[in-house]
């Protein structure tokens, strides 16, 4: 009979690693303490050993931690505001508590590796879709699949559960209703696009545009990364251009309000001389002067449902192997920054 293999400890794990215990705990429960080097030499011992792994399948059959990572790209922005809200709210009724993180360091999938494998987080809620999704599936190396909820623009991977709004369609909507308001000359701020995949919203615009017969002219198109600073560059390209569209879809609200803002410095009126629409429906744009034409992100429902899902996969309720994929609709909200001409 061969004899049961003997459960890996953390003494185990240190000898492994040439350092104390309390180092190895040190280690997996609060990782930033612990130096970089410290780090690799523990994790290498703790793959070596089978350890953690041992431990965080453990972890998540007695859900230890009841505790969910939501993890952005910039939790300064004011998108996420209601965001975190609804997510927190739902974690606490269901018995979780939520662990925010904002994008940090170079190498983002590593630092909620460390997450995981310390087990001080039984999913991950996704809100940053510049993180590779193929090395998200292999956060976890104890065969139980991660529990993980994506809700950014764009979900390639049909692999992860994914609760998000309709960007393209709501993208047409808007530019429907410029061409509604007779405008001809349409330009668009574009978002940046995730995992190499284009931008919904700029699909949408192109799409609805063709669909019009209208021409998508290149000089009008600006790339931007959803800050008020990529508005402002936008306004300095068209003011240096020459000629201005009769109107603009800006990709987020804070790209619009850059927009306007650095236009005006110049005397070019909103909405007089220019119409402009954003997206996501943030707090200030109601409170904006003009207050802003937009399409409202059900922003409330995608961080209740995405957390719920999340939840409901990490207790059994949702097979992890049944992607779930849930597309909420976004609502067109007509203020005084668009008119017809």
């Amino acid at each position: 009979m061969v004899p049961a293999r003997k459960t890996p400890t953390i003494q185990d794990v240190a000898r492994h690693a040439s350092v104390s215990a309390a180092t190895v705990s040190r280690v997996l429960s609060s990782p930033e303490r612990v130096t970089e080097t410290t780090r690799e030499r523990v994790y290498a011992a703790v793959r070596d050993t089978g350890y953690t792994i041992n431990q965080a399948a453990r972890s998540l059959r007695l859900k230890a931690a009841r505790t969910i990572l939501m993890a952005a790209p910039n939790i300064g922005n004011p998108f996420y505001s209601t965001i975190v809200d609804a997510v927190i709210r739902e974690a606490a009724e269901r018995g979780y508590s939520v662990l925010v993180a904002s994008r940090i360091g170079d190498d983002p999938n590593r630092w909620l590796s460390d997450y995981m494998l310390s087990n001080r987080a039984d999913g991950l809620l996704l809100f940053d879709g510049s993180l590779d999704t193929n090395r998200l599936h292999g956060l976890r190396d104890d065969g139980v699949a991660l529990p993980l909820v994506a809700a950014y623009d764009e979900i390639p991977d049909a692999k992860i559960h994914s609760v998000i709004t309709d960007n393209r369609l709501a993208a047409k909507r808007a530019i429907r209703h410029l061409v509604d308001l007779g405008h001809t000359e349409i330009g668009h701020i574009i978002g940046p696009s995730r995992n190499q995949s284009t931008n919904e919203r700029f699909i949408g615009f192109a799409e609805a545009m063709q669909e019009a017969g209208l021409v998508v002219r290149e000089e009008w198109l600006f790339p931007g990364t959803y800050n008020m600073e990529s508005g402002t560059a936008a306004a300095e390209h068209l003011l240096a251009s020459g000629k201005l569209p009769t109107a603009v879809f800006s990709g987020n609200d804070e790209m619009a309000l850059g927009l306007i803002h650095r236009l005006r410095l110049d005397g070019i009126d909103c909405p007089r001389d220019i119409s402009v629409i954003g997206f996501d429906d943030i707090a200030v744009a109601r409170f904006f002067d003009p207050p802003l034409t937009t399409m409202r992100q059900p922003r409330e429902d995608i961080g209740r449902m995405a957390t719920s899902s999340l939840i409901d996969i990490i207790e059994g309720v949702v097979p992890e192997d049944e992607p779930i994929h849930v597309i909420l609709t976004s609502d067109l909200v007509v203020r005084e920054s668009t008119r017809a001409i």
